[in-house]
């Protein structure tokens, strides 16, 4: 075992494979383990780089791995595919991460602290949240159609959903009334969690001076900019803007050859949740901007008035992610273009 320098771990719930290999590529262990034999195995190695995929408790076992000395790697499972060979198993993915964690040129996933994940709980709930609060909306609204009741889209006539079930003089069946009862309290429970859960996320973001910061760009508000301190990596990890916003998947798809460049949709690469907060930012400040032109800047103006909204939206919020960067990577507040006479 002392000649071991690669050692590819492949993830699981109960058994692990592990594959190790020597500086020439050779094959040196191949093992299986149980969850409680992992850290007692990696603890009689000597100091080697130990990778895994980026997936479910990577972050965990690359922190309890990097603790007994050794230097852990965590590597994006789509580029661990190809290094597969013929045959898809525990044995075959091990020695691909193994072979993958060799190369050169390889990108690795920035490890998270157990403060950075709990920093993130907070986001992940509420997404749950607001998740099943629309799909009951969408039931209600679906059930009272069957019977007659068509009210406008949107959370603001919600309510109205809510006092037509609750009414008794309504003409709902008495059959259905009692389960859309329980479905109208359960969105209401819903909505008043959602609600606590916005009030510690806007305590968050005025607690924390660089999401202060982040919230004077226009359309990043407190839920944004307290998303972008706890789930995206540190600045440092790209040298520009423009890699930041390719992480977060707001730029075109390449599909080029033969020196004929052809781009497609956005890439929707990386952090899913930042990339739709970011748009869902975006598009506020659009539809502000799209109803005061004259307070809309020259190139946001422009762009409304040339290409259809959602593009602009996107083209927006690709704008933003740069402008995140540059605040977290030099410091310093938004300052709005100036306005040329």
């Amino acid at each position: 075992m002392d000649e071991v320098s690669t050692v590819g771990i492949d993830l699981a719930k109960s058994v692990f494979q592990v594959h190790g290999s020597g500086s020439d590529g050779s094959v040196v262990i191949r093992k299986k383990l149980r969850r409680d034999q992992v850290l007692a195995f990696f603890a009689q190695l000597p100091r080697c780089v130990v990778a895994m995929e980026a997936c479910a408790s990577a972050h965990y076992w690359a922190r309890e791995i990097a603790a007994l000395g050794h230097d852990t790697r965590l590597i994006p499972p789509a580029y661990v595919k190809p290094f597969v060979k013929r045959q898809k198993n525990d044995m075959a993915d091990a020695e691909a991460i193994c072979e993958a964690a060799q190369r050169p040129t390889m990108r690795f996933v920035q490890g998270k602290s157990a403060q950075s994940q709990a920093s993130a709980v907070v986001f992940r709930t509420r997404d749950l949240l607001v998740r099943q609060r629309t799909q009951l909306i969408n039931a209600l609204r679906g059930h009272l159609t069957e019977f007659g009741y068509i009210v406008r889209q949107g959370m603001g006539h919600v309510s109205k959903l809510v006092d037509l079930v609750q009414d008794p003089t309504s003409d709902i069946p008495d059959e259905a009334r009692p389960v859309l009862v329980i479905m109208a309290e359960s969105f209401q429970a819903l909505q008043s969690q959602i609600t606590l859960l916005d009030r510690e996320i806007a305590a968050r973001a005025k607690a924390d001076p660089v999401a202060k910061r982040l919230m004077t760009i226009p359309g990043v508000g407190p839920v944004v900019a307290t998303a972008l301190v706890a789930l995206a990596p540190a600045a440092s990890t790209f040298k520009r803007g423009r890699d930041f916003a390719a992480w977060l998947g707001l730029v075109p798809r390449q599909h080029s050859s033969g020196g004929k460049e052809r781009l497609g949709r956005t890439t929707k690469m990386g952090e899913r949740s930042l990339r739709r907060l970011l748009i869902l930012g975006a598009s506020s400040a659009a539809k502000v901007a799209a109803r005061n032109p004259d307070k809309a800047g020259a190139w946001l103006a422009g762009m409304l008035a040339r290409k259809p909204r959602m593009l602009v939206t996107v083209a927006l919020a690709n704008k933003m992610a740069r402008i995140v960067w540059a605040l977290t990577a030099h410091g310093g507040s938004y300052r709005a273009p100036a306005v040329a006479a």
